[in-house]
């Protein structure tokens, strides 16, 4: 099954169709996973068949699915009307997360698509710094968008890791404390696409550069010492994610509630600590203007001294990123 074929492969289908003649919750499984290449060869164009194949016997999971698809334009073109009409379906076949999104959705005042470009609208900025250039943007997400995302997240949160540069992939490391959830493709939803397409429009990039989002949890005490979230091409397996994926060019940070003490973002070098308002964002460049990592954005995550701190994490990248 080929990456890049325009159609399905009708041998393969016929024979996904045999094996689960009658179950289409296993045709959306098997969907989904092809289409981000799980536990199976990725092949977005038999995924999307078998989707759209689970969706006609009704299954409301894979209009779920469909929603994402059209939302991130990934299998299908990027249409918010289709992507609220798949909802739409899901929810009239009682899928009560679809009923859910669709709910903060209204309390945001996205009723229909035609009120995605007005939302999607950048709104009043005001610039930190120039160089490294912070910008501050107050009430980018509503309260009922925050809610939802902590709410989302709490049940999926995990040790977080960080990039190990000399063997590659992720570790647990003592300089990161906190928790994490990280949402793949068919984790997210309508509502968390909505939150990247923001993300991208404000820091002026097209969605398919951001990585997979994360929504981070501290508890009192639990930090995330100074790090710099650019690749230094130096370590070789920097270098060569920098070849395949590209470099982590901007970083956006989203503060998702309030309620605890101290837990600031702080870049030591410039002296700079920014403890957004809930909702409020935080977009930095982490390279200079000919490409190389900038040493002044270094940063930290301080430990809450008491409560809880929750952000929404989006890394930015200078080449598309895979569908995972």
């Amino acid at each position: 099954m080929a990456q890049d074929r325009t159609a399905p492969d009708l041998e393969f289908q016929a024979l996904v169709r045999e094996k689960y003649d009658g179950n289409p919750q296993a045709l959306t499984a098997l969907g989904s996973r092809l289409i981000v290449g799980r536990d199976a060869p990725r092949s977005v164009v038999d995924g999307t068949a078998l989707l759209e194949e689970a969706s006609k016997q009704g299954d409301a999971d894979a209009w779920c699915c469909i929603a994402v698809q059209y939302a991130a334009g990934v299998g299908r073109p990027q249409s918010w009307d289709e992507a609220f009409r798949a909802l739409a379906q899901a929810t009239e076949r009682g899928n009560t997360q679809a009923a859910q999104q669709l709910q903060v959705l209204r309390e945001a005042t996205i009723n229909v698509a035609a009120d995605v470009d007005r939302w999607l609208a950048p709104g009043e900025n005001r610039v930190l710094r120039e160089s490294p250039r912070l910008v501050a943007l107050a009430e980018f997400l509503p309260s009922a968008l925050c809610r939802y995302l902590m709410d989302r997240s709490a049940a999926r949160l995990t040790k977080a890791q960080v990039y190990d540069a000399y063997r590659g992939g992720l570790k647990i490391d003592p300089m990161r404390t906190n928790m994490g959830a990280a949402y793949s493709l068919f984790d997210t939803d309508l509502v968390m696409q909505l939150v990247r397409a923001r993300i991208a429009l404000a820091a002026g990039v097209t969605i398919d550069r951001l990585e997979p989002t994360e929504v981070l949890h501290y508890s009192a005490g639990e930090r995330y010492k100074p790090h710099f979230d650019f690749f230094h091409p130096s370590l070789p397996n920097y270098a060569e994610e920098m070849r395949v994926k590209g470099q982590r060019v901007k970083t956006c940070l989203v503060y998702l509630n309030g309620g605890y003490e101290a837990g600031e973002t702080e870049f030591p070098n410039i002296g700079i600590k920014f403890r957004g308002r809930p909702g409020e964002a935080l977009i930095f460049d982490n390279v200079l203007a000919n490409g190389a990592g900038d040493p002044n954005t270094l940063h930290a995550g301080l430990p809450p001294l008491s409560g809880e701190k929750w952000l929404l994490s989006q890394w930015l990248r200078d080449k598309p990123q895979p569908v995972v």
